[in-house]
Formats: structure tokens, C-alpha cells, sequence
């Protein structure tokens, strides 16, 4: 697979070594020759210097071939207009991403259709998280961090309670994924008996794992 990367600040020069590492074609792109500096000396993917919306840039690049592209300069402005413009004359490209900085511009983002990841609100969603709760491991973020998924341990005060009572005035905000008991996972169902050292696997916002980690804490007292 062909990969661009535009901007090659620290996350787009990251961004670059990774893709290679994992055997995919990749180019950077970047008008400052000396943002090539950034790449890890084992990096041999090409680089491109020039104006991110010159055409001559994306041809040199080779956009029409290109299967993603993420847009990382360090303006949230430029990364719409870059990635509204990949979209609109390169409709071929499968994946066009944006890095987005400030949270506030995020509406921008979405009115141009762009799918985008804010490093920002995403690392404050789980700062809070941990200061919250740091006893709840989060195993996956989607989007921005707005809903993620845990591993939770069960204490040995639910034995027994059922998976109604924990989810019990939280059940618009949390999806139970599965839960594995002795090593082997199931699907779960309201009336499964719980029992200690259980792990369930929940899909939740961070208002929803707030409100169970509350509920853990009743035990049997709820």
C-alpha cells in the first residue's frame, strides 16, 4: 500500500518511520527541506519538498496512486483546505486523514467531511480518565477519545449480582462487549450471574465508566 504523509513535524516524521516499518511505501511531504531532518536515520521512503496544495507537489508525490494520506502540518486551517482539496480532485484516494490541534476547530474539520484525530482531545479525555480512575485499563480509543473500551475487574463483592445490577442507571452510556472467566470469553446477557475475578470487556464514554466504577464501589450495598 502507497501512504503520504504531509507535514513532517515530530507526528508526521513518526507518523512516516512507523508506516515504513510495517513494509508500506510512504513519501513526506514538507516545503522545508530541513523538516526532513526529523526522519529516523533507518527512514528510506522519499521525500517530496514543496507547497502541500501545489498540484505539481501531489503529482510528484504520486497522489494518484496513493491508497491514504494524512494531512499533519501544524495549522488545523491548512489541514482542512489540504484535505478538502485531496477529496475533491483525487476522489480515488481511499483514506484521507487530518490532525487536528485545537478542539474548538474540530467543527471545521467535520463540515468538510474529513475524518480527523485530535492528539488534544484525545490525550485530555484520558488524563481525566486516569485521574478518575486509574484502576480501569483502557484497551481501545475510537474517535477522539469520546468513547473507548475497558477491561474491568469484578471484586469479589458481586459474586453473584447480575449484569442488570451492574449496569443499572447506566445503560445509555455502556455496551457490554464480552466477558472472560478463566480464560475464556462469552457474550454476556442481563441475568448472568457474576462472579469474583471476572473481567468484563465494556464499550463506554467516559460519563458511563464514571457511573460504573460508582457502581463497583456499592458492591452489595446497591
Amino acid at each position: 500500500m502507497n501512504f503520504i504523509v504531509i507535514g513532517c513535524g515530530r507526528v508526521g516524521a513518526e507518523l512516516a518511520y512507523r508506516l515504513y516499518q510495517n513494509g508500506y511505501q510512504v513519501v513526506v511531504v514538507d516545503s522545508n527541506r530541513n523538516s526532513f531532518n526529523r526522519l529516523h536515520a533507518d527512514f528510506h521512503g522519499r521525500t517530496v519538498e514543496g507547497e502541500a496544495l501545489s498540484s505539481d507537489t501531489f503529482t510528484r508525490a504520486g497522489m494518484e496512486t496513493a491508497d491514504g494520506v494524512a494531512v499533519v502540518t501544524n495549522t488545523d486551517t491548512m489541514n482542512a483546505v489540504i484535505g478538502h482539496a485531496i477529496r475533491a480532485h483525487y476522489p480515488q484516494v481511499k483514506r484521507v486523514l487530518v490532525r487536528n490541534y485545537d478542539p474548538a476547530m474540530r467543527g471545521m474539520l467535520e463540515a468538510f467531511g474529513l475524518q480527523s484525530v485530535s492528539s488534544t482531545a484525545w490525550g485530555a479525555e484520558r488524563l481525566q480518565e486516569l485521574l478518575i480512575d486509574a484502576s480501569f485499563r483502557s484497551v481501545f480509543s475510537a474517535g477522539n477519545g469520546e468513547v473507548e473500551v475497558y477491561e474491568i475487574y469484578i471484586p469479589e463483592k458481586w459474586v453473584e449480582r447480575t449484569v442488570s445490577d451492574l449496569l443499572s442507571g447506566c445503560t445509555n452510556t455502556i455496551v457490554i462487549a464480552a466477558l472472560t472467566r478463566a480464560g475464556r470469553a462469552e457474550l454476556t446477557s442481563p441475568d448472568l450471574m457474576l462472579k469474583g475475578g471476572d473481567i468484563l470487556t465494556v464499550s463506554a464514554t467516559l460519563e458511563g465508566v464514571t457511573a460504573l466504577h460508582a457502581r463497583l464501589q456499592e458492591g452489595m450495598e446497591a
